[in-house]
């Protein structure tokens, strides 16, 4: 497989990556087992150095590799997820042992990065929030209702049952998360006024794998979200957009972008942070329907600027610096 507009090295890094599809996509099953995650290892691993590939041009055919790719990706974590989900739900506390999924260092420093960058941007800690595509294994979830944001109630929305079932089981021994967080199926296009009583909504990177459905996906939260709310938003970047969808800041529209963090190291998802402008979608409350809780949230009110680049906690990100209108 070739692309154009490709240097040797990309090239032969794309065509790497088509092999290892070419391996996957033969597979009778993506359930776990040692072929199966020693591919998929094989294919993170191919797909985490920093690299200047654009896969927005890539050509034709090599496009539609990577979206069955990325499609592959998702089923197989979710397959992951249901297993360990299963493991940690056999235990009498489950909270206790998360460290068994083989990937949940990752998730604590994506999520510690996640909240420094929420911690520049809003002010006090949010008191409701959202994560849609929570999955039968809501490590991200769990890690910032812990550690982070220990008095937010926090609600994850997912369209399969049977991944709801499986993340109500993770809290059956721990009474404080039980209190706090809470399970929902449901299809995010199904989600309208409750939208706008959140401070924060995160966005799972497989919610819309195509640029279509990651469109509509976010035409519909700004619709119903509240006006100065934040939108966390996982992308790709470089050869990551192998493994998961790419935004850009300008398919963001209806939001104001802060800040956008490309890692550089293990993690593998950029992180979009972005503020919920008024538009002409804009909710009127209806009598006894529950009003937006933006309680100590308003993102700074910017007229800009520059973009500089710093590093936070190994994280490089590109950083909108805003100065502050003057009331």
């Amino acid at each position: 497989m070739a692309s154009l507009n490709l240097n040797q090295d990309q090239q032969a890094l794309l065509q790497n990556i088509a092999s290892l599809y070419d391996s996957l996509s033969t597979l009778p099953s993506l359930l776990p087992s040692p072929q199966v995650n020693s591919l998929f290892t094989e294919l993170v691993t191919a797909c985490i150095p920093p690299s200047e590939i654009d896969v927005s041009k890539l050509d034709m055919e090599a496009q539609e590799m990577r979206l069955k790719l990325i499609d592959l990706c998702s089923n197989g974590e979710g397959l992951l997820e249901n297993h360990y989900s299963d493991i940690l739900a056999s235990y009498e506390n489950p909270l206790d042992h998360l460290s068994l999924f083989p990937y949940y260092t990752n998730y604590l420093k994506l999520s510690q990065l996640e909240f420094e960058l929420l911690s520049q941007h809003v002010n006090g800690m949010p008191m409701r929030v959202a994560f849609i595509g929570s999955g039968p294994l809501p490590l991200s979830l769990l890690v910032l209702a812990t550690y982070h944001m220990t008095t937010t109630r926090f609600h994850g929305y997912d369209r399969e049952p049977s991944a709801t079932i499986r993340a109500r089981k993770l809290l059956k021994s721990d009474a404080d998360m039980a209190s706090r967080v809470e399970f929902r199926t449901a299809d995010v296009m199904s989600l309208t006024h409750v939208l706008s009583s959140y401070d924060v909504v995160f966005l799972a990177a497989l919610v819309g794998i195509d640029k279509e459905e990651k469109a509509r996906v976010v035409e519909h939260l700004n619709r119903y979200m509240a006006v100065g709310s934040v939108l966390v938003v996982r992308s790709a970047h470089g050869a990551r957009g192998f493994l998961y969808p790419v935004v850009g800041s300008d398919e963001l529209k209806g939001f104001e972008v802060a800040s956008i963090y490309h890692p550089q190291d293990e993690v593998i998802n950029s992180v979009i942070v972005a503020k919920k402008l008024p538009s002409v979608h804009a909710h009127v409350h209806l009598p006894g329907e529950v009003a937006p809780v933006q309680g100590g949230l308003p993102l700074r009110t910017c007229c800009c600027c520059e973009r500089e680049a710093i590093m936070v906690s190994g994280c490089k990100m590109e950083e909108l610096a805003r100065e502050e209108l003057q009331s």
